[in-house]
């Protein structure tokens, strides 16, 4: 049985879960934390399905929150639902695309008034990584889809960077994992460029300067861990590496070319090659490099830690404000 994901966290007395194409009532520990997933699609089964429980079981384990580990999964806002929770999940990535009615609008604003929280995760995606799920890229712009929905949910409102130093990057954990067993050309480009500190790139849109909606790259798919514990998503990394300027401003390409923001609101230019990764980048100080992708037991280990690290600091930070 699988169980179909976008989320909230509340305290309700039972929660949906998608099995064969049917839904059924399970019975919910009334005092714990139900999360409330968002799955606008009906019968699509999510990439990470057991992403969102193991992220629960990693809170139930490392703080004292007590979670249900199994979602409430919902396929529309209902004023029901929304009115006993306070957090809501959804990765965007499982969405074809965000189309609420104006009656979601409505409940969703209202919700959000009153103090609840959405996450979106893949709320943010580079324009190359296109139709690829499982990517994750430090863009600073929200997905149109986001933009114009919560246009809707909050006229005049956007969504901005989030500092560096916000709270929700030290809500529960600090810093980076001990990297060690990194190559030192990986490690250095993680802590100083990558992830600094511990951080990514984070888009919100506050309410009443409360941090009401936050939208991040995909992160989930480091999250899923199985029976025995093991990590359950292989992650490579993608890091930036020096090349000869003008070899590249020479180099041919065969694939279209790409605008990625920056943190400092200028632009990099992406090359590509038809049917391959992306290639090199131009960046807006005049310095080309190019992406190295690498892979392996150590890397991924890394980056499934790091990025359940994030999963645990923006719950945390989501029942404590």
């Amino acid at each position: 049985m699988r169980c179909a994901p976008i989320f909230v966290l509340s305290c309700v007395t039972f929660f949906v879960c998608s099995v064969a194409g049917q839904s059924s009532l399970l019975p919910a520990d009334p005092d714990a934390i139900r999360v409330v997933q968002l799955l606008k699609v009906d019968n699509l089964r999510p990439r990470y399905p057991d992403a969102l429980p193991s992220l629960l079981r990693e809170l139930n384990e490392k703080t004292t929150a007590k979670f249900d580990t199994s979602p409430l999964i919902v396929n529309q806002l209902e004023e029901e639902i929304l009115g006993k929770h306070t957090l809501l999940y959804l990765n965007f990535d499982d969405q074809p695309e965000l189309a609420l009615t104006e009656s979601e609008v409505q409940i969703l604003r209202k919700f959000l008034e009153r103090g609840g929280f959405c996450y979106i995760d893949a709320g943010i995606k580079a324009e190359f990584i296109g139709a690829n799920r499982g990517h994750s890229f430090a863009n600073w712009e929200a997905r149109p889809e986001i933009i114009s929905t919560f246009e809707k949910v909050f006229p005049g409102k956007s969504f901005r960077p989030l500092s560096r130093e916000h709270d929700i990057f030290r809500s529960y954990y600090q810093g980076l994992p001990k990297g060690d067993d990194l190559p030192e050309a990986i490690r250095d480009f993680v802590e100083n460029e990558k992830w600094p500190q511990g951080t990514y790139s984070f888009l919100g849109l506050h309410v009443e300067d409360r941090l009401a909606v936050l939208a991040t790259p995909i992160i989930a798919m480091g999250w899923g861990k199985d029976e025995a514990g093991n990590w359950i998503s292989p992650i490579s990394f993608r890091i930036r590496e020096s090349a000869e300027d003008a070899r590249l401003q020479a180099a041919s390409y065969n694939g279209p070319k790409f605008e990625a923001s920056r943190e400092d609101g200028l632009k990099d230019v992406v090359y590509s090659q038809v049917g391959q990764l992306p290639a090199w980048v131009e960046e807006p100080n005049g310095r080309w490099r190019i992406f190295r992708y690498y892979s392996g037991k150590e890397i991924s280990d890394y980056a499934n830690s790091f990025y359940t690290r994030l999963g645990v600091n923006i719950f945390v930070h989501a029942l404590t404000n």
